[in-house]
C-alpha cells in the first residue's frame, strides 16, 4: 500500500526541519539578502523569457498577457474586499500612476527585447538617479552636493553605455532610459499614494487600468500566439509574481540599506543569461557604465539610510 498524503507530508517536514531551523538562525540581513538574490535570479529568468517571446510577439501583447495573469493572481483579494477596494479620494492620482506604468513598461520591455540583457538591465537602474531629481522637484526633499555629485556620476555611467552621437544613436537605449525615468516617477507617485491608500486599492487600480490601456494596442498589433507561447506568457506572469513576493520577503526580513545592494545581482544574472541564451558578450562600455551606475546608486542609498537613521546628525546630501 502506498503511503498517504499525510505520511508523505510528515516525512517531508521531518527532513526539512533541520534546514529551516538553520535558516531561522541566520541574521535577519543575511536572510533578506538571500531572498533578494533569489528575486534577482528569477527576474533574469523572466527577462530572458520576455526577450525570447519578443522575437515573435508584439511587446504590448506580452504586457497584456502578463497583466492579465497578474490580475488573475490578485483577483481573490480584490473580490474579498469588493467594493471597498475601489473607495478612494485620489482616483486621479491612481490613473496618473497607471499611465506612467503604461509608458514605463512599454518602453522598458521594448528596450529589453532589442538590447543585450546586461545593457538593458544596467540602464534600468538609472531609476534611482531620476528618483533623486524627482524627489527634489515634487516632494521638496533636500539633497546636498554629495548626492548631486553621485547622481552626476551615475548619469555619466548611463552615457558611457548609451554613447549618444549623431552617428551612434541607439533608440532602444534611449527607450530604456525613458523607462527608468517613468519608473522613478512611479515611485514618487507610490510614495504619495501610500500615505493614504491601502496596498490592495493601489494594486487594484493599477492592474485593472493597465489591462484596459493595453487592450487596444494589443488588439491592433495582435499576433495569435501558439500554445507554447501562451504557456511561456503564463510563466512570465508567474515569475513576475515570484519576483514581487521574494522582494517583499527580502525587505521584510532585513534593513533596506543592507538588502537593496543585492538587487544588483540582476546585472550579473542577466549577463550570464545573455551569454548562454543569446550569445551576448557585454562590451567594455557596458561594464564601465554599469560600475559607475552601481557605485553612484549605492552611495545614494547609503546617504539616504544615514539621513533616515539620524536626521539631525547627518548633513544634507
Amino acid at each position: 500500500m502506498s503511503p498517504s498524503v499525510d505520511t508523505l507530508t510528515a516525512r517531508l517536514r521531518a527532513r526539512l526541519t533541520p534546514y529551516l531551523e538553520r535558516w531561522d538562525e541566520l541574521p535577519a540581513n543575511a536572510r533578506g539578502s538571500v531572498w533578494m538574490v533569489v528575486s534577482s535570479l528569477v527576474f533574469a529568468v523572466m527577462a530572458t523569457c520576455i526577450k525570447l517571446l519578443g522575437q515573435d510577439l508584439p511587446v504590448v501583447e506580452i504586457l497584456l498577457f502578463r497583466q492579465l495573469f497578474v490580475l488573475l493572481f490578485v483577483s481573490p483579494a480584490i473580490f474579498r474586499g469588493f467594493p471597498a477596494v475601489l473607495r478612494t479620494t485620489r482616483r486621479h492620482l491612481h490613473f496618473t500612476r497607471s499611465l506612467l506604468a503604461f509608458v514605463a513598461m512599454t518602453a522598458g520591455f521594448t528596450a529589453l527585447v532589442h538590447l543585450p540583457l546586461a545593457e538593458a538591465t544596467a540602464i534600468s537602474f538609472a531609476r534611482t538617479l531620476f528618483t533623486t531629481m524627482l524627489a527634489v522637484a515634487f516632494l521638496h526633499e533636500v539633497v546636498g552636493w554629495r548626492r548631486w555629485s553621485a547622481t552626476l556620476v551615475g548619469f555619466v555611467g548611463v552615457l558611457v553605455i548609451v554613447r549618444p552621437s549623431p552617428d551612434n544613436l541607439n533608440e532602444y537605449a534611449l527607450l530604456g532610459l525613458l523607462s527608468a525615468c517613468f519608473v522613478a516617477a512611479l515611485q514618487i507617485a507610490l510614495r504619495t499614494l501610500a500615505r493614504t491608500e491601502r496596498p490592495i486599492t493601489i494594486m487594484t487600480y493599477q492592474n485593472v487600468t493597465l489591462s484596459v490601456l493595453l487592450a487596444g494596442p494589443a488588439a491592433y498589433f495582435w499576433v495569435t500566439p501558439s500554445w507554447q507561447q501562451v504557456a511561456a506568457l503564463a510563466a512570465v506572469g508567474c515569475l513576475m509574481s515570484v519576483v514581487q513576493w521574494t522582494m517583499i520577503k527580502a525587505y521584510g526580513a532585513g534593513d533596506a540599506s543592507a538588502i537593496a545592494p543585492m538587487e544588483y545581482g540582476r546585472i550579473v544574472f542577466a549577463t550570464i543569461a545573455g551569454i548562454l541564451v543569446f550569445s551576448e558578450v557585454p562590451t567594455v562600455y557596458t561594464a564601465i557604465g554599469a560600475t559607475l551606475i552601481i557605485g553612484s546608486t549605492l552611495y545614494t542609498m547609503r546617504r539616504n539610510a544615514a539621513k533616515q537613521q539620524s536626521p539631525d546628525a547627518a548633513p544634507p546630501g
